[in-house]
């Protein structure tokens, strides 16, 4: 194993994405699993599920799970409920959420926290472009934009881990925070506390495309098409987003964003820093995965991409 992950915690472990990556864990891992509750979307059991609420700001009642951990995967978050203009309370507790997460791993020594963004920290993108054909690709590195708080709170989660990997977190210097005295206002609290590898991943569509679902919407089809992630590739990303052995950006930041898609023939989101930075080599293409459905579907929309 290239970065000798050996135990692991995985929140929101009885969600549907978690479900999907759990056997593979199980067996290549020691798993703390932590969630709400015990059972998954099928009412089964998950064995071994420790109850903890993550958004609970005194994380000593938590915190001791994080002991001994090698790396962890966060996927638990909060579902928003209401009108969007109302939806920025439910976003703001994941985002009290990513912290706590954050912080309790930084506080156990976890030397990797790999957390599940969104496509949409950068939808503004595609919902403003992309499909209009003004742009192809958004790149991972692109200034995050959305035009919803689902979308803003995963990009807050991305700035989140910049911050505990980038090493600022120390007092440095020798007098007050700022003073010119010290020098902070040039460097601030660089190279001050430890560096926690984090990997932001803005997964795509994890899920499998049913035919009868886009009767009458070939547009929404060719999204999704180029959205969707397998299961094998969801679980592959995740699994090199822990155990790549070097994930230091360009300024030595050990801190990546990628795109968590499939290897798919119209695909709009670009993974070049997954294949980069860790390695990733997806399996799947939905091109060939939902062929009938192509055939099906578009047969009067041949163009690649988007509408």
């Amino acid at each position: 194993m290239d970065n000798e992950i050996r135990r692991i915690l995985i929140s929101g472990a009885t969600g549907y994405v978690a479900d999907q990556m759990l056997p593979t864990f199980r067996d290549r891992y020691e798993t703390v699993l932590v969630d709400t509750r015990k059972e998954n979307r099928r009412g089964e059991s998950v064995q071994g599920v420790h109850i903890a609420d993550l958004i609970d700001p005194d994380r000593s009642k938590y915190s001791q799970l994080f002991a001994g951990v090698d790396a962890v995967v966060h996927l638990a978050y909060k579902r928003r409920t209401g009108d969007p203009l109302d939806q920025f309370q439910d976003e703001k507790q994941n985002v009290e959420m990513a912290y706590n997460v954050l912080r309790a791993s930084y506080e156990a020594g976890v030397s990797r926290v790999v957390m599940a963004s969104s496509n949409h920290a950068a939808d503004w993108y595609e919902h403003a472009l992309i499909h209009k054909r003004q742009i192809d690709l958004v790149e991972p590195y692109d200034l995050p934009l959305s035009d919803n708080f689902y979308g803003w709170a995963k990009a807050t989660y991305e700035h989140l881990g910049f911050i505990f990997a980038s090493g600022g977190m120390g007092k440095g210097g020798d007098g007050a925070a700022g003073s010119a005295a010290t020098g902070n206002l040039l460097q601030g609290n660089l190279n001050t506390s430890r560096k926690m590898g984090v990997v932001m991943i803005r997964i795509g569509a994890p899920r499998e495309l049913e035919t009868n679902e886009y009767k009458g919407q070939p547009a929404a089809f060719k999204r999704d098409l180029g959205a969707y992630i397998s299961r094998r590739d969801i679980t592959q990303l995740f699994q090199k987003g822990m155990e790549a052995h070097d994930i230091e950006n360009e300024y030595g930041i050990p801190w990546q964003v990628v795109y968590g898609i499939s290897d798919n023939t119209r695909a709009f989101w670009s993974l070049a820093s997954a294949r980069e930075a860790l390695g990733y080599e997806p399996e799947d293409d939905s091109e060939l995965k939902f062929a009938d459905g192509v055939r099906e579907l578009l047969s009067d929309h041949g163009r690649v991409g988007p509408l």
